[in-house]
């Protein structure tokens, strides 16, 4: 029965977490149509595709719908804490998919199932974060050339990328599904916003209501947290370095502060950045007694932990996922889910409904590098228009919501110089 190579916690669990992928897949109508295709057409014949992803409900439905299209794939966590391990055990049970990740796994375990994914061998690379492209490029630079391309979920990842590109040290080109506008306008907005305070909530049953909440950054992520804690009445404080986002978060109704100046008003602190070392020593020693921190930016870099460890007289587990770190001077400081991602490591991530057009935009950038990755040069590539719009249009579709065309005669007057006043 568990023939698969693979490395999962408990096999047992695969009855649960079918129920549960069963259930996302209900929520995801954008990708069952994909799949529907791919089944009859199996663009990705032949295919080995590693994956490096978080491995959820709705992580597995893009595992079937790939499996669907005839690609051969592996799978291996992409954060640590992230990994639901009644899904990974259903995956290899159930749907036969090589599954390397465990909840809480070591660093060097993390490395390891990265490793294992690439003993694949893909001809195609999926990533959240870019662990894989970085892994390739560090340490099995003679497999990026067995690899037509890949694709990256998330802003932190892209960021990485497009980095390597610049410098010219990218060996093979990479789409950029983040930056999908069906992706990042409503995965990192509705998603990150929903899913980021439905982790804070499991992680301390709190009240938002009247709380200072601080968020570090106004991307799209930081614009959803933002939104969904002003809904629950939250008073809601932006920290930012780019001038017009601070000046658009001003407009939007919201305080812009310093961060020094945030952490002293601040009870409840989210990072969204994307980069490190956010919340330093500086901000810890001016922090409220019982200030919470969480982050929600992909890697566990954001809320300087060595720095408040060097501050804190006596560390202790307050609740599950909630570390207390009692600084010299009495103040308590509760760092949520280890600095992790916390809608992922106390909570259940992004809504099916949400995941559906950000994977829908994985499986035909998939379909779209096994098609066009030989055509391509090594650097970065935004999603073609015509499928982010198609993901759009499969998206309303499912709704029932129909939209107007534009006339002949509209056409040509948006695409006339001619015609005037």
């Amino acid at each position: 029965m568990f023939c698969l190579e693979s490395d999962i916690k408990d096999i047992s669990q695969a009855d649960k977490g079918r129920s549960r992928i069963e259930w996302a897949e209900r929520q995801m109508p954008v990708l069952r149509l994909i799949r529907q295709r791919f089944e009859k057409e199996k663009p990705l014949e032949g295919i080995k595709l590693s994956a490096c992803l978080h491995v959820t409900t709705e992580t597995a439905n893009l595992m079937n719908t790939l499996k669907a299209g005839g690609a051969d794939v592996v799978l291996c966590a992409s954060n640590p804490l992230s990994t639901q391990d009644d899904v990974a055990a259903s995956l290899v049970k159930d749907f036969e998919v090589p599954v390397f990740a465990i909840k809480g796994e070591d660093h060097d375990t993390y490395y390891r199932h990265i490793n294992a994914a690439l003993d694949h061998h893909p001809q195609i690379t999926m990533d959240d974060g870019a662990d894989v492209i970085t892994t390739i490029h560090a340490e099995r630079k003679e497999q990026a050339a067995e690899v037509i391309g890949g694709t990256e979920e998330t802003t932190t990842g892209v960021i990485r990328l497009r980095s390597m590109a610049a410098d010219k040290v990218l060996l093979y080109p990479v789409i950029a599904v983040n930056d999908a506008q069906t992706k990042h306008l409503f995965d990192n907005r509705y998603g990150t916003g929903q899913s980021t305070i439905d982790g804070i909530l499991r992680a301390t049953n709190i009240l938002f209501a009247g709380k200072n909440v601080v968020v570090f950054g106004y991307g799209w992520c930081g614009r959803g947290v933002a939104m969904r804690a002003d809904g629950m009445g939250a008073n809601v404080i932006i920290v930012e370095v780019d001038p017009l986002r601070a000046l658009e978060a001003t407009m939007d109704g919201y305080r812009v502060m310093r961060s020094i100046d945030a952490a002293k008003a601040g009870d409840i602190f989210v990072t969204v950045t994307g980069d490190i070392h956010v919340l330093r020593k500086e901000h810890f020693k001016v922090m409220k007694d019982g200030a919470i921190l969480a982050n929600s930016g992909h890697f566990d870099v954001e809320i300087d932990l060595k720095g408040l460890l060097e501050l804190t007289a006596e560390k202790s587990e307050a609740r599950e996922y909630v570390d207390e770190h009692r600084l010299n001077d009495g103040r308590r400081i509760y760092v949520l889910g280890e600095g992790r991602l916390i809608n992922l490591a106390a909570a259940e991530g992004h809504p099916a409904s949400v995941m559906d057009m950000s994977f829908a935009n994985q499986a035909l950038a998939a379909e779209y590098l096994t098609k066009h990755g030989k055509e391509l040069n090594d650097t970065v590539y935004s999603v073609p228009s015509d499928l982010d719009n198609t993901v759009a249009r499969l998206k309303l579709a499912s709704m029932n919501i129909d939209i107007d065309k534009l006339t002949e005669e509209q056409d040509k007057y948006l695409h006339s110089w001619q015609m005037g006043t």
